[in-house]
């Protein structure tokens, strides 16, 4: 499929590595180490920045992270009421060791809550990245709440490493259009449209075949248009805080290279059952 952007400026698509005759894909780093496939397609426990840490620089395609918030999710290791200055001293960090990781064309995805998405925004500028849009995920539905309106949305920042050069497959993720299926308008691209900046999935809701009991488990169809529209069969995908590891189980579906970790040893255990069964 073709790589498009919506303004107009060349932008080239990374080809995925030749596969060798086991299947696997090299990956290079820029210091001079090779990671085969069977480097990658693991779950690790512990720190996301230590273990970035012991990954080649420049080896990666895609990037995505869904942090603790800071709201007092219950997580069973991370504690998720931070001090500000301290959470955003953090988040700093793990973004620059996972931008040490990207290729000079790839994508860098992060889902964030209202409290700190402008503050997440400013530090992806400053690590050097370009933002490509501002991304709402609705829920289908929310959190009741009694005293406030109902929160029901996710901001999905989206950025690259290069503006001029990273993979966008359009035709992988296009949807049908108005103009098909209200207008019947002959103008219509058969294809569909390319979706917009809302994007409404349902909520990992507790009757779903996918529900893991995670308390914050990402829907396989966000990432599954992610993973699709920048990335590449035999790319590496990454997500430095694994969670229910919906970012590695949709990769390997994908036939996307993976590695994610968790300071849990529960949720890595639970993990690596679920993309076992992938």
């Amino acid at each position: 499929s073709r790589v498009r952007s919506c303004v107009p400026i060349a932008v080239q698509r990374l080809r995925p590595r030749e596969a060798d005759r086991d299947g696997g894909a090299e990956v290079s780093g820029t210091n001079g180490s090779i990671f085969m496939k069977n480097e990658w397609n693991k779950i690790q426990s512990g720190d996301c920045i230590e273990l970035m840490s012991k990954l080649p620089a420049e080896s990666v395609g895609l990037v995505f992270a869904d942090p603790p918030f800071n709201i007092g999710y219950e997580y069973d290791q991370y504690q998720d009421n931070r001090e500000k200055p301290e959470y955003l001293s953090w988040t700093a960090k793990w973004i620059a060791s996972a931008k040490r990781l990207l290729k000079p064309d790839g994508s860098f995805f992060v889902a964030i809550g209202d409290d700190h998405a402008a503050e997440v925004k400013m530090q992806l500028d400053a690590a050097g990245l370009t933002m490509r849009n501002w991304i709402i995920w609705h829920y289908t539905f929310g959190v009741s709440c009694t005293k406030k309106f109902a929160r029901s949305h996710t901001h999905i920042l989206y950025y690259v490493a290069n503006p001029k050069r990273f993979t966008f497959n359009d035709d992988s993720i296009r949807v049908p259009s108005d103009r098909q299926t209200k207008y019947s308008d002959k103008r219509a691209n058969p294809k569909g449209k390319i979706p917009d900046d809302v994007w409404k999935f349902s909520r990992v809701c507790g009757t779903f075949k996918e529900r893991t009991g995670h308390p914050c488990q990402m829907p396989e169809s966000v990432l599954e248009r992610i993973i699709k529209v920048a990335s590449n069969p035999g790319d590496v995908v990454i997500d430095p805080f694994g969670g229910s590891f919906t970012t590695a189980v949709v990769a390997k579906k994908l036939h996307r290279m993976f590695w994610s970790c968790d300071l849990s040893k529960s949720y890595v255990k639970d993990g690596k059952k679920r993309i076992g069964d992938a």
